[in-house]
């Protein structure tokens, strides 16, 4: 029954098409003893973890008084007291994770916590919630950083979607090659990004302070007509809370810190908490600086520009494109087309496109660890070529490339989607917290470690509070205005790894070894052996050779009647040969093959219940890929019917063909070669190998 060999298709097609661009594109295979060489210092890990809290401040302000423009621009003098609410949650926020990573080193982050402390619902709630932020992560930092390019180059705000998947694409690539070059890539244009801001601080203040001079942004001289004249009461305080979680924007990504403990340098709780202080103290810093400048330089923003933002006299119109605050804002302290406005404004696109670095470093993490427990498909959970989780970052990049296919790139809807789950997990994972210390507090007795514990607590439960407080209101400003879509991807995801879950569960029962030494149940009163016969040729006898040589019960040869020439001819050779193996030959008036096969083994699984029945194929093995099409496929067709069969085993003879040969030599010759799994082996399975080799 010559057929081309599955395996050999796999190996030799994938090798030849994709293993040459694989390497060009994201390097040599690394072994798994090198995983301590990825690890990152804190110069590094700040870039990677922090990037997109870091770059947030290019949005997050600017969606502040989008909102407040709602009632006008006398709403702007909220803007301040929005920023104070913001950064006191953002402090908040990082302390309770600085408690996290001391009590959670592991990595398992939000969903650990809430797992270990609340129950498996509660962490699959907050994993949910996670995953769905990383793919909005993703799609709303490329798309800010799309618009804030386009403010400078119009080609890309006219093909902001082509732009921003390419991006994406590009993005993937460079994770792909591992967490540590990754690193090394970002950290430039997220600190050159960093001293920009401050700089551009610095001089606004100076001048407006010290020289007195007037600065004033590209729209200073608009007006904006108001969708809600002289709102008060509740309505005005409704306004204020929705631009306050608006403004919460700029915490998203805290959390990927606690996420990402195990890729940091040891000790790694330390350097993880020193990290998350720094990038909290210059999150709030950039942030207040910017809606400061923003206020004194007379920014105007409006929800709807070409209606609501009037020029003199007259709506701007639809060809009005509204730039980002900080860009404005640079405008007005630099100057319009200066070279630190350009190079800001090249670094605040830049570093909100590799802001999605956080999303890409927290998802296939904490895909992984999910994958662990078995809330998700086992593949995440194995490291890649690079020793990055290889999965997890394809998985990411195709969710976040439908969001913005779907959305346009459209980051002011995107983000109607943003910072719900942030805030799912914030609040579920400080109150775990609080209960884990509840729980160690019982138990210690050190007076030293239970002060420490105490004021651990207080901390965590001011943030389990305050972080609740805000779920509530972002819950109740952003539910219409597209939160919704974010909770029923909540859902979605909740649902999906349930199911996985009690899945690989099912399995897990149905296939577990019984108790006891041996099992009569799992041993098979016979085995009737069934070699399939096409022609006699060299594959068809060597088949026949080892099928002899197995310890079984019967054994006969099958063909099928396809051709009634061939057949006639068939059994005149085998009598002529005298080969003592019985061949049977079934009819197959409608010149099937696999049909009639499958139909004789079920029937003779039928007749023996307790029987096995080995099924056995020769195949041919070649070394061009395009011999894989020219040879019969039959044999991987009824393989894969076959293994749908109860107490049906399948044994593939292969025969290799002198082109073979081919395959083997270019195997040999490439230096760097690895077989599939061997960097996932490991060290000890690796040195094994090697002595074997010695021997």
């Amino acid at each position: 029954m010559g057929g081309s060999s599955f395996e050999g298709l796999r190996s030799s097609v994938v090798s030849k098409l994709t293993d040459v661009p694989k390497r060009i594109l994201i390097g040599r295979a690394l072994r798994s003893d090198r995983l301590g060489e990825t690890l990152l210092p804190k110069r590094i890990a700040l870039p990677v973890f922090a990037s997109d809290p870091l770059s947030s401040v290019a949005y997050a302000p600017g969606e502040v008084l989008l909102v407040l423009s709602i009632a006008g621009v006398s709403a702007y003098h909220f803007s301040p007291w929005i920023a104070v609410a913001v950064v006191v949650l953002m402090f908040t926020v990082v302390a309770s994770y600085r408690q996290n990573v001391h009590a959670y080193p592991s990595g398992g982050g939000d969903y650990e916590v809430a797992n270990t402390n609340l129950g498996p619902r509660a962490g699959l709630t907050v994993a949910s919630a996670l995953l769905v932020d990383y793919v909005l992560t993703v799609a709303v930092s490329i798309s800010s950083g799309v618009e804030n390019l386009g403010s400078a180059v119009p080609f890309v705000v006219e093909h902001k979607v082509f732009c921003a998947i390419g991006i994406i694409v590009l993005l993937t690539l460079m994770n792909l090659r591992g967490v540590r070059e990754s690193g090394k890539l970002f950290a430039i244009p997220t600190y050159v990004f960093v001293a920009g801001v401050f700089v551009m601080i610095a001089w606004g203040a100076f001048q407006g302070l010290v020289l007195d001079e007037t600065m004033k942004s590209p729209t200073a001289d608009y007006e904006i007509k108001p969708e809600h004249e002289g709102l008060a009461g509740f309505a005005l305080v409704f306004l204020l809370l929705r631009a306050f979680s608006s403004g919460c924007a700029a915490l998203t990504g805290v959390e990927a810190i606690s996420n990402g403990v195990p890729a940091f340098r040891k000790p790694k709780s330390r350097n993880a908490a020193t990290t998350l202080a720094l990038m909290g103290g210059l999150a709030v810093t950039m942030f207040c600086g910017i809606i400061g400048l923003a206020m004194a330089t007379d920014v105007h923003m409006a929800e709807n520009p070409a209606k609501d933002l009037i020029h003199d006299g007259a709506a701007v119109g639809d060809d009005y494109v509204q730039d980002p605050v900080i860009s404005q804002v640079a405008a007005a302290v630099f100057g319009d087309g200066t070279f630190f406005f350009i190079l800001l404004a090249a670094a605040t696109a830049l570093v909100l496109f590799l802001a999605a670095n956080t999303a890409y470093n927290g998802f296939p993490l904490l895909g992984s660890i999910l994958a662990q427990d078995r809330y998700l498909p086992r593949q995440l959970h194995t490291r890649g070529d690079r020793l990055a989780f290889s999965n997890g970052i394809v998985l990411l990049a195709g969710a976040a490339i439908l969001l913005v296919w779907i959305y346009g790139a459209d980051s002011t809807r995107l983000i109607q989607l943003y910072i719900v789950g942030v805030f799912v997990s914030f609040t579920l994972s400080q109150t775990g917290m609080v209960r884990h210390w509840n729980r160690h507090l019982r138990t210690e007795n050190d007076p030293a470690k239970r002060r420490r514990m105490i004021r651990s607590r207080a901390i965590n439960t001011f943030g389990a509070f305050f972080t609740g407080l805000v779920l509530v209101v972002v819950l109740v400003t952003k539910f219409t205005h597209g939160a919704w879509v974010a909770l029923l991807g909540m859902v979605i995801f909740y649902a999906v790894m349930s199911a996985i879950r009690k899945h690989y569960d099912r399995v897990s029962e149905e296939i577990a070894a019984p108790d006891g030494p041996t099992d009569d149940s799992v041993r098979p009163s016979r085995v009737h052996s069934v070699v399939l016969v096409s022609k006699i040729h060299r594959p068809t006898l060597r088949a026949l050779a080892y099928a002899k040589l197995m310890r079984t019960d019967t054994l006969e040869a099958l063909s099928v009647n396809v051709d009634p020439a061939e057949t006639k001819a068939l059994k005149a050779e085998w009598e002529r040969r005298g080969i003592d193996v019985p061949l049977k030959v079934l009819d197959s008036p409608y010149r099937e093959i696999t049909r009639p096969i499958i139909d004789y083994v079920k029937n003779l699984r039928r007749e023996s219940p307790r029987d096995a029945v080995s099924v056995i194929i020769p195949e041919y093995v070649v070394g061009h890929w395009y011999e894989h099409l020219l040879h019969n496929q039959s044999a991987l067709r009824l393989k894969g019917r076959l293994l749908f069969t109860p107490g049906v085993m399948v044994t593939s003879v292969p025969y290799q063909l002198q082109s073979s040969e081919v395959a083997k030599k270019r195997a040999r010759k490439r230096q760097d070669w690895n077989a599939p799994g061997s960097v996932r082996r490991g060290p000890a399975q690796e040195r094994a190998k090697d002595s074997s080799k010695q021997s």
